[in-house]
């Protein structure tokens, strides 16, 4: 904009502010004309909170300092990185003490359904419930696709329950690299229960496995052979299988589903040391069979405990973590590398045009990262 288009109301001097001095306007219908001046609408503030500010709010459950330390780890800024790692190591020692609980399912399922239905009825307890929902990343912008808050309306409402939307941000298997990282904070703040629900694409569904303590699979009546061969892979890591929707004309339908699933069940090696996968019907809209729902998970967890499975699964699961993070962190750097950026768009090219092989092309790569490295 030159500086003969600029608005009459504008101010020359003050070029970063979003509204400028108030000039003097016309009457109106016998109103004086305002004589206001210097009114001026500054930016707010983005001076970030301090980790020990941070670490408090959580500590006391404030909400909105909860949802700012999942952003700090979320955040893949590299300035923040060592910030989010002193926050994690500073609440480490108040987590942990939540059921931690996957739900997954094939699209259709309603799992957002039953979250709600079932997260009430926690609320209802007493008890305090975090979900982290993953939703799809959008290809284009990265962001949420779903939006799970506005698909969880009641229990978005309700005092006792903390919902946060997470994309996927193209992780394999729909769980996003920090989950375990918001996990961590939920405990910290308090939570009871964690309820942490995918997105539910198939076997990639693996991933959630190694960061929850019980795993539920929620199927539909009716499905075809097509859905229930793609769900056998995740079958046989389900602690329980919950045929949901089951009321009204498709009460008597969901009976047979899940005697068929019991069946199946019985077969299948157990997911849990110790522990028998069976089948369950459940309706978020009567509420049936919800409460029995969380007397499995209940006995689960005792059972678990005395045993001494449920200690195993969480020390398998941080070693889990490492290998993850690993990955994660090996995958930045090389792709981050400013060598290999400066290769790789040439090296593409050449394999598109059949000049080089896509293995020559890695090696180079590769061999430029690690010489770098030394």
């Amino acid at each position: 904009m030159t500086e003969n288009m600029k608005p009459e109301w504008s101010d020359p001097n003050e070029p970063e502010k979003f509204s400028s001095v108030i000039r003097k306007g016309q009457e109106l219908k016998g109103q004086p004309a305002s004589t206001e001046k210097n009114i001026i609408f500054k930016k707010r503030s983005s001076k970030e909170p301090a980790v020990e500010e941070l670490v408090a709010g959580v500590l006391s459950g404030n909400r909105g300092q909860l949802a700012r330390a999942i952003t700090l780890v979320e955040s893949n800024a590299e300035q923040h990185f060592v910030k989010a790692q002193e926050l994690l190591q500073k609440l480490l020692s108040h987590s942990g003490n939540a059921i931690r609980i996957g739900i997954t399912g094939v699209p259709g399922a309603g799992k957002s359904t039953f979250i709600e239905a079932f997260g009430t009825y926690l609320c209802n307890l007493g008890l305090q419930v975090a979900v982290l929902a993953i939703d799809p990343s959008s290809s284009l912008s990265g962001g949420s696709i779903l939006g799970d808050k506005t698909r969880m309306e009641q229990l978005s409402r309700n005092p006792r329950a903390f919902i946060r939307p997470s994309p996927t941000a193209g992780k394999l298997g729909g769980v996003h690299r920090k989950t375990r990282e918001a996990m961590l904070i939920c405990e910290a703040a308090g939570f009871d229960v964690i309820l942490i629900e995918t997105v539910g694409v198939g076997q990639s569904e693996v991933i959630i496995r190694d960061m929850v303590d019980f795993f539920m699979l929620l199927v539909l009546t009716g499905a075809g052979d097509e859905l229930q061969g793609m769900k056998k892979g995740i079958m046989e890591l389900a602690d329980a299988v919950l045929i949901h929707k089951a009321d009204g004309d498709n009460k008597i339908k969901a009976e047979q589903t899940r005697k068929e699933y019991s069946r199946i069940l019985h077969f299948l090696q157990p997911a849990t040391k110790g522990w028998s996968s069976k089948a369950y019907t459940c309706s978020s809209l009567t509420g049936e069979g919800i409460r029995e729902v969380w007397e499995v998970i209940k006995d689960f967890e005792c059972k678990g405990k005395s045993s001494g499975v449920f200690a195993d699964r969480r020390k398998g699961q941080q070693r889990e973590w490492i290998y993850s993070l690993i990955t994660d962190q090996l995958h930045y750097s090389f792709f981050h590398h400013p060598e290999v950026k400066l290769k790789l768009p040439k090296l593409e090219n050449e394999v598109m045009a059949g000049k080089k092989t896509a293995a020559t092309a890695v090696e180079i790569l590769f061999n430029t990262f690690v010489s770098n490295k030394e």
